[in-house]
């Protein structure tokens, strides 16, 4: 496909660098509102549907965090007990996961503190796919943002997962932790025009100066991935490989329609 197409690289990959990235106004809102939040040392919390970009954000959030002011930690989490996402956030803070669940408590606070008062450095925890929390973990974020009495803000939480997180933080019993949350960030799914814009580009990225796809084919992969952008970069990938091994120069619809049905999509 790169030699049909003369790509310098493999298009639709999720492998593409913060500065390649598509500047997609809603995406750089999001980003913006993040950035400013944390600079307040306030918690955010973003959701997004799978395949709209919430990791891409993510990063884009870290690269503009400068590294002579901040100190980022970053945890993918999964289903686990309060001790064990302790342990989690410790092994990303470079402490040893060892210890009870107080302990652990104890100690991170402790890191967070000396990253801002003795080393000079702002201490940002980025939870991400926090929609895999057990309700009964997430009572544990409220504690650990918690310093002298709550009275300090010390540590900027961003909590990054799918809708079914939101949903579960408007419950009465979470109250508590849902108001730590100074900023709520949504990503949502591309329009018909983006999802083109968003297809020239990672076009016009991987080294072709032409749009490989006619109107029909463009149609059709927004047709069928409604705007996500994870399904339209396997959508597009698959039709472009399908295309060079059939010699075409182009996609139309039929190579989307038939990239389709080799894909779980």
């Amino acid at each position: 496909m790169r030699a049909h197409f003369g790509f310098h690289e493999t298009p639709f990959t999720r492998e593409f660098s913060v500065a390649d990235r598509w500047l997609w106004p809603h995406f750089d809102e999001v980003l913006e509102d993040l950035v400013r939040t944390v600079e307040q040392r306030q918690s955010a919390l973003l959701i997004a549907p799978a395949g709209t970009g919430k990791t891409a954000l993510v990063r884009a959030l870290v690269a503009r965090l400068p590294e002579t002011r901040y100190r980022v930690h970053y945890v993918k989490v999964t289903s686990i007990s309060k001790r064990d996402l302790c342990r989690e956030i410790a092994v990303a803070c470079g402490l040893a996961p060892t210890g009870t669940y107080p302990g652990l408590v104890r100690r991170l606070q402790e890191r967070f503190e000396s990253c801002n008062a003795d080393d000079g450095f702002r201490p940002v925890l980025i939870l991400d796919e926090a929609h895999d929390l057990r309700p009964d973990v997430l009572g544990m974020l409220r504690i650990i943002t918690n310093f002298d009495m709550d009275s300090r803000l010390v540590l900027s939480l961003v909590i990054a997962g799918q809708p079914p997180l939101l949903t579960l933080l408007r419950r009465d019993e979470f109250e508590a932790v849902s108001r730590r949350v100074a900023h709520l960030a949504n990503l949502r799914l591309l329009s018909r025009g983006e999802s083109r814009q968003y297809m020239e580009h990672r076009i016009r990225i991987a080294g072709s100066r032409q749009f490989l796809f006619d109107d029909q084919a463009t149609e059709a992969v927004f047709e069928l991935t409604r705007g996500n952008l994870r399904a339209i970069d396997h959508l597009c990938r698959k039709a472009l490989e399908l295309a060079a091994l059939a010699g075409h120069s182009a996609v139309d619809s039929a190579l989307v329609t038939a990239a389709r049905a080799k894909l779980p999509l």
